[in-house]
């Protein structure tokens, strides 16, 4: 500064001497007075040398004032930087958004946090608190509004609130605002700074916590949660219980914190599982136990309970979660049960036993009855009543013969429940089946379209699918139309490995909205035939799942039945 303060009086000086010189030598042209031109010439110089030493005084003393200046700018200067530079360090280590509002001007600056946080751009942020109050959501809009402009009319000391503030992509997050006011010598708010933080993780949190802390107060089962020590084979102390406990055990909350589930023991706990509990504690493993367990007023109840350890994010643990559930009436009925069951298998027991004597003792007055009828026939009858009554005696004989001989097969079946199974081919079954039948086919004369073209060979037991499609081609024919030629059709396939065999008639059907659930029943009749016994489609159920297989039906009035028969055909 000073080395051009001394050039610009040395260019001053120059020029004027310059200019003295010029002009001295025009005078000498025109005055001869010589004395006069040099006392001019030296006044000149003078004047030169005293004014520019005046001029460098005053551009020195300017010099200073302008160093001065310009180190105080310089120092205000690098003050603002590095106040900036403190302020974005502040902004990226807090993750913050930063907001400048002039309240005059109603100008807004943001910081990068609105493009980090929120997805904004530059180009589409807003410059006025029109756009931010744009951004804040609805609902939280006008509770914000009151509480910012109360602070600024400095009804309140500070400001601060949560709100959801939305995001580039239309969604919303959850921030925290905190905001300072700057004002003016008269008081006035002029300013208002304040930082944006994204709170949306901890407010989650907060509401996953409150709905396990609903969770929990409002269970029905009993929760407690213990300390993690375990000392001297102690159940850890209890420093926490839900509602539910209380109302399960009997004793209020207050007088169970801090006390050690050992207290629920009594006489007929079950000293195993307890032991079992305790291992699983010292290992520090999950355990599922159930055992007697004692009320306040000693009252017992079987409870089921599990002990959970919970780690922290150290891996290290930090309690243990009891979930308790009072389980005396599911202990009750299961023993209510195991009577039942006993009571029922002893039943069953005496019924087959019963069965096997009832078959047996019939079996021989039947045989006698069927034989002294066999003999009478051979005798001639004139009576012709008397006739009649031989004949109704011996159809009636037949029947119950047919009845006990059924009764003994069902017996059987259910007393066998696994079977010898072997390869059979359908197309020899069915021809035994139509050799049982020939007479019955030779007198309706039914068209049968048998198609086991898919399956020609079923692994299976060769006397029970016998007797199944004896017995529904028996009632095929016993239950046609007397309106229309009796038609059945047998098919046979295999999806799989699963064989569906379907036996279909156009017979006179059976009404299966009011039959349906009575249909497989034991003496279930659908029909006023005399024959009928209401054992066969009973004993093809019965053959049919001991078989391992289904059998469902399918029927309408006076149009005809269809029966769908499956089985797995693996060896």
């Amino acid at each position: 500064m000073k080395n051009k303060t001394n050039q610009i009086i040395i260019i001053y000086i120059l020029i004027s001497l310059f200019l003295a010189i010029v002009c001295h030598k025009l005078l000498q042209k025109f005055t001869y007075n010589t004395s006069y031109q040099n006392y001019n010439f030296v006044k000149d110089l003078l004047f030169i040398i005293f004014t520019g030493i005046a001029y460098k005084l005053i551009l020195s003393k300017n010099d200073n004032q302008n160093a001065s200046i310009v180190e105080k700018l310089k120092k205000t200067n690098e003050e603002i930087k590095e106040s900036n530079e403190k302020y974005d360090i502040v902004a990226k280590a807090t993750s913050d958004t930063i907001w400048d509002w002039k309240i005059q001007e109603d100008n807004f600056n943001w910081n990068k946090g609105i493009e980090v946080i929120f997805g904004y751009t530059q180009e589409e942020v807003g410059s006025s608190s029109t756009w931010w109050f744009e951004k804040i959501h609805p609902e939280d809009s006008i509770k914000m509004s009151i509480k910012l402009y109360s602070f600024i009319e400095q009804k309140t000391e500070n400001w601060q609130d949560q709100y959801r503030f939305k995001c580039a992509n239309g969604s919303y997050k959850y921030v925290l605002d905190k905001g300072f006011l700057l004002k003016d010598e008269e008081g006035k708010a002029i300013r208002m700074i304040g930082a944006i933080q994204d709170i949306t993780k901890q407010k989650e949190e907060e509401q996953r916590l409150k709905l396990l802390e609903t969770v929990i107060t409002q269970s029905k089962d009993s929760i407690i949660i213990t300390e993690p020590d375990f000392k001297n084979s102690e159940i850890p102390k209890i420093i926490y219980v839900n509602p539910a406990f209380s109302v399960m055990s009997g004793y209020p909350i207050d007088e169970i914190i801090g006390k050690t589930p050992n207290i629920f023991k009594g006489p007929n706990s079950d000293k195993e599982e307890y032991r079992k509990l305790i291992d699983a504690l010292k290992k520090k493993q999950e355990c599922l136990i159930e055992t007697i367990s004692y009320k306040k007023n000693k009252e017992e109840y079987w409870v089921r309970f599990s002990m959970i350890p919970i780690y922290d994010t150290e891996n290290e643990l930090s309690h243990w979660i009891s979930i308790q559930r009072d389980v005396s009436e599911e202990k009750k009925q299961e023993k209510e049960k195991e009577q039942l069951i006993r009571e029922l298998t002893q039943n069953n027991k005496d019924l087959k036993q019963f069965s096997y004597i009832t078959s047996h003792n019939l079996r021989a007055p039947l045989s006698n009855l069927t034989g002294l009828l066999n003999l009478i026939e051979d005798i001639p009858i004139e009576n012709q009543e008397l006739k009649e009554i031989i004949n109704g005696f011996s159809k009636s004989t037949h029947l119950l013969n047919d009845t006990v001989n059924d009764l003994v097969k069902v017996i059987i079946i259910k007393d066998n429940p696994s079977i010898q199974k072997e390869a059979v081919l359908l197309k020899e079954i069915f021809e035994n089946v139509f050799n049982q039948l020939s007479f019955q086919i030779e007198l309706y004369k039914p068209i049968i379209k048998l198609n086991f073209e898919k399956v020609s060979v079923l692994n299976t037991n060769k006397a029970y699918i016998e007797s199944i499609m004896l017995n529904l081609l028996t009632n095929a024919i016993k239950y046609k139309s007397e309106n229309r030629q009796l038609k059945i059709t047998i098919n046979a396939s295999e999806v799989d490995d699963i064989v569906y065999l379907t036996f279909q008639d156009n017979g006179i059907g059976i009404d299966l909205e009011r039959n349906r659930d009575k249909v497989f029943g034991l003496y279930q009749r659908f029909h006023n035939y005399p024959d009928s016994k209401g054992l066969g489609l009973y004993l093809v159920k019965s053959q049919v799942e001991t078989m391992g297989g289904t059998i469902s039906i399918e029927s309408e009035v006076n149009k005809g039945t269809s029966f769908t028969l499956t089985f797995k055909n693996k060896q």
